[in-house]
């Protein structure tokens, strides 16, 4: 054990040892005990002043009445009534006014990207809607629906398949596994791919052309173009929402594919709705 020097002597010890071990006597300088107290008094004045301590369903709210929550809601409330004017405009005017004008056009485009990054990116993606399986590209020039800015903004508002908006869109593909057995699913299924890039299997082409004509073609076309009055996809141009390739297509044929889109107007404002719409439009695909 190191012996005590007499500089550690003249401070002395707390008369603690561990094993022959010595704490010394120093204690922390007073300017930085008095800032710790001060720190402290002035953390429990925040907590009187402020909204601080967790409850069961809030916090304490602090004398001062501040809230965060409150002061984004006055910000948001600003902005709203500087938009005012310019959002009644554009809830009002024809829909084919907006791409028209330059200056509602240009901010129906900046609100309705924001619109979209806050609802839509989670199924169609961000990079301008570049979608996923089971999510259509609103960047291309395939629409199930149509892709005019009164179509879109139809489809926005009132959503696809849903049961909360009695205008929703609405189409149904039948299960085929139900109506046709396996060697007829593979034979149309041949035939379809035949239509768009090289099918698996050529021999089945012509019987599944039968098929098709028998059952697809009503919704599908007999060119397979699709009717976007029904939502039926166009089958001949390689652009696939499941996918193209034999097994997605037998699955598509077999069980039916049911997409649901909510509609937005019970959540969004009509300006709202017509600022993505606008958005979704000018990315690339609008009609």
């Amino acid at each position: 054990m190191t012996k005590l020097n007499e500089n550690d002597k003249k401070i002395g010890t707390t008369g603690h040892s561990w094993d022959g071990i010595e704490e010394l006597n120093n204690p922390m300088p007073r300017w930085w005990l008095y800032t710790f107290y001060l720190c402290i008094v002035w953390g429990i004045g925040y907590t009187i002043a402020y909204p601080a301590w967790p409850l069961v369903s809030a916090a304490t709210s602090g004398m001062l009445g501040y809230s965060t929550r409150g002061e984004v809601v006055e910000q948001i409330a600003e902005v709203d009534a500087a938009n005012a004017a310019i959002n009644t405009r554009l809830a009002s005017v024809d829909l084919g006014e907006i791409i028209t004008d330059p200056e509602l056009e240009s901010y129906a485009t900046s609100s309705g990207k924001a619109v979209f990054n806050t609802f839509c990116v989670q199924c169609h993606g961000r990079e301008g809607g570049l979608g996923a399986a089971g999510y259509p590209v609103l960047s291309d020039d395939d629409w199930l629906w149509g892709g005019d800015i009164e179509n879109i903004h139809l489809t926005v508002a009132h959503g696809i398949r849903n049961e909360d908006d009695d205008d929703a869109r609405y189409s149904e593909m039948p299960a085929f596994g139900e109506i046709l057995e396996p060697e007829e699913i593979e034979q149309v299924v041949n035939f379809v791919m035949s239509l768009s890039e090289t099918p698996q299997d050529a021999s089945l082409v012509d019987a599944g052309a039968v098929i098709y004509e028998d059952n697809c073609s009503a919704c599908h076309g007999e060119q397979g173009l699709g009717d976007r009055d029904q939502g039926a996809p166009n089958l001949a141009d390689a652009i696939w929402l499941y996918g193209g390739d034999v097994d997605t297509l037998r699955e598509t044929v077999t069980y039916s594919r049911y997409g649901v889109m909510p509609p937005w107007s019970n959540r969004l404002s009509e300006a709202e709705i017509r600022a993505v719409s606008a958005y979704v439009h000018q990315l690339g695909g609008g009609e």
